[in-house]
């Protein structure tokens, strides 16, 4: 299993400890993507823009884009990465070096989880949604893979009246508690998304994935887990992505600090998004530069060091270009971001009644193709 230690994300710095930090830590951009979006379906409105293609197809052209710095791949089970195209996927990676980075249990397309998954009322249900997610955290295990990402999205409801809110919680965190210990030792990062398919999502925003975190741990039994979580790590983690978190109206740097408050913060999923809105998966970027921004600085403050998962509809564009536009714009915001005078940043935010506007300023200056046109940086009285 792909180890990593995220206990040092929890860490508090002092004022010079963290000025240090900032001056020699980087985030290691580090990019994957998702099998599921190489060939984009149809929607509820259009037919499908791009022809389908299998999976050998799709990884021929992850392969591609290796030199482009693609470095790891995500895939759900069983539609995308199974018992029979196993081999198919190890070969690609054993040719490329390009990683698998996690199994998805599929727990959200299957007509049978109409009414949830793991959090289905009905037995014989949740128990298939229970089965599936064991044998994805196999194949995580028997691949070397860090996480299993875990997405509830059909577990949640359109009518609120007369919901036993208590009972459906309770089984979706005893399910996938069920789910670890038979598998001990694979990680969950799990990603929260306030609606869409379902009206409203069991676990929807940041602050609830974090309580989600606690309560299966608590709940968890198996000595190998218990082990692991009395040296103080993590075993349910996160994977925020960008758009969910935004059609939460959630701020990035925020919600992306409270997951790193508690050492939780194990995978993620970047790319861009009106505020609320249905789920749009555009092209990094494109919406919202300075969010953007922001989260990445939270990051680098907090010394984030797992992969940018890069998770996007490119349905009218080839997703060649769509990725390559994506880690490029992930480049150049950690660019200008490394760029920044750290030790007037910290100084302006610990001292606001001293910087009235400064940092206002000194962004915008940043931004600036040409910040020699722009009226005198005002000074830092310090």
């Amino acid at each position: 299993m792909g180890w990593v230690d995220h206990r040092p994300q929890a860490l508090r710095r002092s004022d010079t400890e963290l000025l240090r930090h900032l001056q020699t830590f980087e985030l290691d951009l580090k990019f994957s993507a998702g099998i599921w979006y190489f060939a984009p379906g149809g929607g509820r409105f259009h037919d499908r823009y791009t022809p389908p293609l299998d999976i050998p197809a799709r990884l021929d052209i992850a392969a591609k884009l290796k030199d482009d710095g693609l470095a790891a791949m995500e895939a759900h089970y069983p539609n995308e990465i199974n018992e029979d195209n196993l081999e198919v996927w190890q070969q690609f990676a054993r040719d490329t070096g390009i990683r698998i980075l996690t199994v998805i249990p599929l727990l959200f397309y299957d007509a049978t989880f109409e009414w949830g998954s793991l959090s289905s009322p009905l037995s014989h249900v949740r128990m298939m949604a229970i089965e599936r997610t064991k044998r994805a955290f196999e194949l995580n295990k028997e691949l070397d893979t860090d996480f299993a990402v875990v997405w509830p999205g059909i577990d949640g409801y359109e009518n609120p009246f007369g919901q036993n809110f208590y009972a459906a919680r309770d089984r979706f965190a005893q399910g996938l508690a069920e789910a670890m210990d038979g598998v001990p030792g694979v990680r969950v990062a799990f990603e929260p998304k306030p609606y869409e398919p379902r009206g409203h999502i069991l676990y929807g925003t940041t602050a609830e994935g974090v309580l989600l975190g606690h309560k299966v741990e608590a709940l968890l039994q198996n000595p190998a887990n218990r082990q692991l979580l009395s040296e103080g790590h993590a075993l349910v983690g996160m994977n925020p992505e960008v758009g969910h978190m935004l059609m939460a109206y959630e701020d990035l740097a925020y919600a992306f600090s409270l997951v790193m408050e508690y050492g939780r913060l194990f995978h993620s999923h970047w790319n861009s998004q009106p505020l609320g809105n249905y789920d749009q998966d555009l092209n990094v970027g494109v919406i919202g530069p300075e969010q953007l921004e922001a989260a990445l600085y939270t990051l680098k403050m907090y010394g984030y060091q797992g992969y940018f998962g890069i998770d996007i509809n490119p349905e009218r564009m080839p997703v060649e270009i769509a990725l390559r536009n994506s880690m490029d714009a992930l480049r150049a915001a950690n660019e200008r971001i490394n760029s920044l005078d750290h030790e007037q940043v910290l100084w302006a935010v610990e001292h606001p009644d001293k910087a009235r506007g400064w940092l206002e300023a000194y962004l915008i200056r940043a931004r600036a193709s040409h910040p020699d046109k722009l009226s005198p940086l005002p000074p830092l009285e310090r």
